[in-house]
């Protein structure tokens, strides 16, 4: 019984070890073509991050320009608003009092 489960294994070894080894070469040949490609990629990769980091400092950078500047035309121009709107009134006032002109044909 013990020389049939040894001549099994043997069996299973026999049929295993040449898949194996088949296996581990065409991980070899698929690794060594595809290689040049993986190698392209991974320098894409840290280009396009360098130039994403990059973008993004800038902006960022940018972002916070505006909205400090934003805030800064805000509280500025928030108390002059009465001031405009008072503007806005007289000067629709003065437009309907004055006299309209025809629109003459030469």
């Amino acid at each position: 019984m013990l020389a049939l489960v040894f001549l099994a294994v043997i069996a299973a070894a026999v049929l295993v070890v040449p898949l194996l080894i088949l296996k581990i070469a065409f991980k070899v040949v698929f690794g060594l073509v595809f290689l040049p490609f993986q190698i392209v990629g991974l320098a894409l990769r840290i280009v396009f991050g360098v130039v994403g980091v990059l973008f993004r400092v800038l902006f960022s950078g940018l972002g916070l320009l505006f909205g400090i500047l934003a805030f800064v035309l805000f509280v500025v121009l928030l108390p002059l608003l009465p001031l405009a709107l008072i503007g806005f009134v007289v000067w629709l006032i003065v437009r309907e009092t004055r006299p309209r002109q025809s629109l003459r044909i030469a």
